[in-house]
C-alpha cells in the first residue's frame, strides 16, 4: 500500500480522521493525498468569475487543515480538483495510483443519526475504489483481528483482496470468514478460493436472507477490529443501495473500521 487518498469536507471530525489516516499510513510507509473536490454551477447572467477564488480558498484550507496535525515523519500532499464528485475522485485515483481512500462517513456536519453521508455513501457505492470507513474521533490502534463478511468466497478478479491482504500482514492479523448462504446462492459462491483460503484462520457459515443481516446476528461473536465488506450493487449495501445516505439505526457496526472491497468477480 503506497499511495492514500483522503477527501476532505467541512465536518468537526475532519481533524481527528485526517490524523488517522497519517498514523495509518505511517504504519505502511505510504503516501497520504489531502484532496478537496468542487464543482461550480453557473446561473444564465452570472458575470463574476468565481473559480479561481473556490481553488485559491480549498487550497488554503487544506493547507492549514494539514498544518494542524501531526505528519509524523509522512509526506502529506494537498490537491484541489474542480469537477463533478465520482467522476473526480475515479479519473485521481487513477491518476496517482491510489491503493485505498481513507473515508469519514460523514464529510459534512450533518444530522448526527446520520452514519454513512451521501458524500461518502457516493464514494463507496459508485466506485470500484477500495475503501476504509473511520468511525468518528476513532483513535489509531493497531488491527488485531478482522471479519470479512461475504455472500461469496470465490475470488476470480485479480487484486481484489489486495488491500485486505495488505493489512493482515502489516499486523499480523487475524482473519475470520463469515460467509453466509443466502436464498438465491450459487454452489461456487460457498466454495473458498485458494487465495481467500490462504489468508483466513476460521471460517463461519450461516443462512440469512443477506450479509447485511448475517453480520448483524454474528458481529458480537467476532468483536473485530476491523470488518471487512465487498461492494457489489446486489451485496452488503443492497438493502440501503438506493440512497446514498445510510442511517446509524440501520448500521449498527459504527464503533469500528469498515473496508469495503471492490468486487471479486
Amino acid at each position: 500500500m503506497k499511495n492514500i487518498l483522503v477527501p476532505v469536507g467541512s465536518s468537526k471530525n475532519a481533524k481527528c480522521h485526517l490524523q488517522y489516516a497519517v498514523d495509518f499510513a505511517k504504519a505502511f510507509g505510504a503516501k497520504v493525498y489531502v484532496v478537496q473536490i468542487y464543482n461550480v454551477y453557473t446561473k444564465a447572467g452570472t458575470m463574476i468569475k468565481i473559480d479561481h477564488i473556490l481553488e485559491r480558498e480549498s487550497q488554503a484550507f487544506l493547507d492549514e487543515h494539514v498544518a494542524s496535525i501531526d505528519k509524523k515523519g509522512v509526506e502529506v500532499i494537498t490537491r484541489v480538483f474542480k469537477g463533478k464528485l465520482v467522476d473526480t475522485i475515479e479519473s485521481v485515483c487513477k491518476a496517482l495510483k491510489i491503493d485505498l481512500i481513507v473515508l469519514e462517513p460523514r464529510t459534512n456536519s450533518i444530522k448526527e443519526e446520520v452514519y454513512l453521508g451521501k458524500t461518502s455513501g457516493k464514494i463507496v457505492k459508485q466506485t470500484e475504489i477500495p475503501a476504509l470507513i473511520i468511525p468518528e474521533c476513532y483513535e489509531y490502534k493497531p488491527i488485531v483481528k478482522m471479519l470479512m463478511a461475504t455472500k461469496s468466497a470465490a475470488v476470480k478478479k485479480e487484486g481484489a483482496l489486495k488491500p485486505l491482504i495488505a493489512i493482515k500482514n502489516q499486523y499480523k492479523a487475524i482473519v475470520n470468514l463469515l460467509l453466509v448462504k443466502t436464498p438465491n446462492y450459487d454452489k461456487d459462491d460457498l466454495e473458498v478460493s485458494k487465495e481467500l483460503s490462504a489468508i483466513i484462520t476460521n471460517t463461519t457459515k450461516t443462512d440469512a436472507p443477506t450479509t447485511f443481516q448475517a453480520v448483524l446476528e454474528h458481529y458480537q461473536d467476532h468483536n473485530p477490529d476491523l470488518l471487512c465488506v465487498v461492494r457489489r450493487k446486489r451485496g452488503f449495501f443492497k438493502k440501503l443501495w438506493e440512497d446514498n445516505t445510510i442511517l446509524k439505526k440501520d448500521f449498527h457496526s459504527t464503533t469500528i473500521p469498515v473496508l469495503v472491497l471492490s468486487g471479486l468477480k
